[in-house]
């Protein structure tokens, strides 16, 4: 073979879903979304660069009469230097991606025909996807050609997504693949020069499991934004036939529109960005708000998350009484989302993103690339646009008043407005344009291409296990926080051991509530945490709520009925709002008035199959019957696929017994709430740690030794009885 002698030869290898140049069939299954859009755009991006001689786009060859013959067509040109080539791999038709992993081989063997038959090789091979990563570590030590690599969706993050829908461990194996998916990751981490990814927390929260991470090999280039279609307002957007449509419910629709876009879902937190505008008399003056989030013809046809979320959002318009100030649209195309962005940037608007977190903020950029300013979360990827692009303020979402002073602060100062959308619209084609992605993506291949830099290799030890096999589980009042030292040592002992121990947090408080205290002591994201009492469940690293969990618990459950029967009962006092969700009725409670026993028998008697807690001697929850900590988390670590006996649980008060007793190794923290727990002094597998907090539950790790033989020394093992 003979190598290029004039600009760089780059082959990027897309191997699943259904490739071409023109007509993207996006969201055609699950395998041509964004990863297709990605590699595509990517590729004509690299070829126009002077410094590029060509660009092959290598895919699979799929002849199926289910598809369009496109995709049977060998080599596909799009200009002289750059064309898709699909090779063939398996069976003709189109396959996928979970069932090409047997076929993967013989991908291999007939790319390294092509590259011999071309009498070339590439400079670099750059796969994208676990199983193009597979292939491309074969041909890299094949050939000796440089590997770049980008996952777009990682295994082991993919894994806690589906146990979130309620899949369990084996079928996950059985129908994804995922052991031969995460090993071919970790092959792929351990062969590739360079990893692109699209923002450090995916670095932090996300390639940090893998054994052959390695922080040397991480790169950070953002996915380019197509700034044909995102682009400033011409002038004529307020007299469209698409504004008068969204703005028809207002009563001033020519005021600057406050403007969100995201999918009805908890996490993007919106109906905190409805109580800011609606305590805000100046912000309701001064704007309206409209909120884009998703298509629905009826909201009791959604999911339940996302009735949840309008049902919030039409109470909290209600509560401020935003009738004709808020716009809420109940359909859009997706062709139109642009023209949205340029309607809010002619009426001198604003673009909100108040997420709980947000992984990148692709919204962000594309409303940059229209010339809006920005508000967003100072959680993830947020922080990394408005510091490249300089055109907006960061929030803290979980207070509703950062929200509206960032906003007010936009729509009083003009001539920061038009600073920011001015820098905005610099920063995104500087930094975020496909031909800023191109020049980046150059400079880190040209000296791995050109073999002047070679990664350094640390090295690494691989556990004999492909997952993690051991579970923290700890509460977070009273438990976790109480001491600064020792709850930084913790976190310390925890990060060490992230590769083979899950960290799960399991509070009484909402997600709000517990999202607050954590950043307020720096308490990293767990890998699940537990809210509400156990009554809802959310998996790292995009909080995902499991629905399967709330289904189950939802048999036989009604809050409303609840609400009527103890609405007058002695020595119980509703706690506010906040404390409350749909699965959870919180109370004050005045031991001397309330008889708890009583409470469970009019309940019962009553016919609702509810659990009742309390908690600190002063805390009352009603919960449905299947739900509580315990419940919980023996749910969690079956989906996680742990024993129990490989789970330790911290626990500081009586909300907390469920989860303690049984077979966990367990550990009653030293607090003024641990009388609670006195009545576990006699139960197996329970340990009364001496220190309070932190202190008490690292005290309580070392007396299990529980990173290494994880028992109860006072147990007698069979070994012992042996001896």
């Amino acid at each position: 073979m003979t190598q290029q002698t004039e600009g760089l030869y780059i082959v990027l290898l897309s191997i699943h879903g259904l490739i071409r140049w023109h007509n993207l069939e996006l969201g055609r299954d699950a395998d041509t979304g964004g990863q297709t859009l990605y590699v595509v755009e990517l590729a004509q991006a690299l070829a126009s660069q002077p410094e590029v001689a060509r660009v092959d786009l290598l895919t699979q060859r799929v002849v199926d009469n289910n598809v369009s013959s496109d995709y049977a067509q060998p080599v596909e040109e799009l200009s002289e230097n750059l064309r898709i080539v699909r090779i063939d791999a398996g069976p003709e038709e189109y396959l996928p991606k979970e069932s090409l992993w047997d076929h993967l081989d013989s991908f291999i063997d007939n790319l390294t025909d092509f590259f011999r038959d071309n009498n070339a090789v590439p400079d670099i091979i750059h796969s994208h996807y676990a199983d193009a990563g597979y292939v491309g570590c074969h041909i890299a030590s094949l050939l000796g050609i440089p590997l770049i690599h980008t996952g777009h969706s990682l295994g082991r993050i993919k894994r806690s997504r589906l146990m979130a829908s309620g899949l369990k461990a084996q079928e996950i194996e059985t129908r994804f693949n995922m052991s031969r998916r995460i090993e071919a990751e970790e092959q792929t981490l351990a062969t590739a020069e360079r990893v692109i990814t699209s923002t450090h927390q995916e670095i932090e929260e996300q390639y940090e499991l893998y054994h052959y991470y390695q922080p040397d090999q991480m790169r950070v280039v953002p996915p380019g934004t197509n700034l044909k279609k995102f682009m400033p307002p011409t002038g004529t957007e307020l007299k469209s036939s698409l504004f008068k449509k969204l703005t028809t419910h207002l009563k001033e629709p020519d005021k600057p529109i406050i403007l969100a876009l995201s999918r009805p879902d908890q996490r993007k937190n919106i109906v905190a960005l409805v109580e800011a505008f609606g305590q805000s008399l100046q912000l309701q003056q001064l704007a309206n708000l409209m909120i884009v989030a998703g298509n629905r013809d009826d909201i009791d046809d959604l999911d339940e998350g996302a009735q949840e979320v309008f049902h919030e959002l039409l109470v909290a318009i209600d509560r401020y009484d935003l009738y004709s100030k808020v716009a809420l649209p109940k359909h859009h195309q997706r062709d139109q989302v642009a023209e949205i962005y340029q309607i809010a940037a002619a009426s001198g608007g604003v673009f909100v993103n108040p997420a709980l977190t947000e992984p990148f903020g692709l919204t962000l950029i594309e409303a940059a690339a229209c010339g809006l300013p920005i508000v967003a979360t100072e959680d993830g990827g947020p922080q990394d646009i408005v510091r490249n692009c300089k055109n907006g303020i960061l929030i803290d979402p979980l207070e509703p008043e950062t929200i509206s002073a960032a906003l007010l602060k936009l729509l009083r100062k003009q001539d920061l407005w038009r600073k920011y959308s001015a820098s905005g619209l610099l920063g995104v084609q500087e930094n975020y344009s496909w031909d800023a992605h191109a020049k980046r993506y150059l400079q880190i291949i040209r000296p791995i291409a050109e073999r002047s830099e070679q990664l350094v290799r640390k090295p690494v030890k691989q556990r004999a296990g492909l997952y993690r096999d051991r579970a923290i589980v700890s509460d977070l009042d009273q438990n976790l926080i109480g001491d600064s030292q020792s709850l930084r040592e913790l976190l310390e002992v925890l990060r060490r051991q992230r590769k083979s121990t899950y960290f799960i947090l399991a509070t009484g408080r909402r997600l709000d509530s517990a999202l607050k205290l954590m950043k307020k002591h720096r308490i990293p994201q767990p890998d699940v945490l537990m809210t509400s009492s156990g009554t809802e469940i959310y998996h790292a690293p995009k909080l995902t709520i499991d629905t399967f969990w709330a289904r189950h618990i939802s048999y036989r459950w009604s809050l409303r009925e609840v609400k009527k029967i103890l609405v007058d009962f002695p020595g119980l006092k509703n706690q506010p709002a906040q404390e409350q969700s749909r699965f959870k009725l919180s109370y004050y409670i005045n031991p001397e008035l309330a008889d708890i026993e009583k409470i469970k028998q009019l309940l019962h008697q009553e016919e609702q199959a509810v659990f009742v807690q309390t908690a600190f001697g002063q805390f009352l929850d009603v919960l449905p019957l299947r739900a509580s900590k315990g419940m919980a988390l023996r749910y969690v670590v079956e989906q996680l696929n742990i024993p129990l006996e490989a789970v330790f649980v911290a626990g500081g008060s009586g909300a907390d017994e469920d989860m303690m007793r049984g077979n966990t190794l367990a550990a009653v923290v030293a607090n003024r709430h641990n009388e609670e727990l006195s009545q576990l002094t006699d139960i197996e597998r329970i340990y009364f740690s001496r220190q309070p907090n932190a202190a008490g539950i690292l005290e309580a790790l070392d007396f299990y030794d529980f990173f290494n033989s994880c028992r109860d020394p006072r147990e007698v093992s069979p070994a012992d009885e042996n001896e």
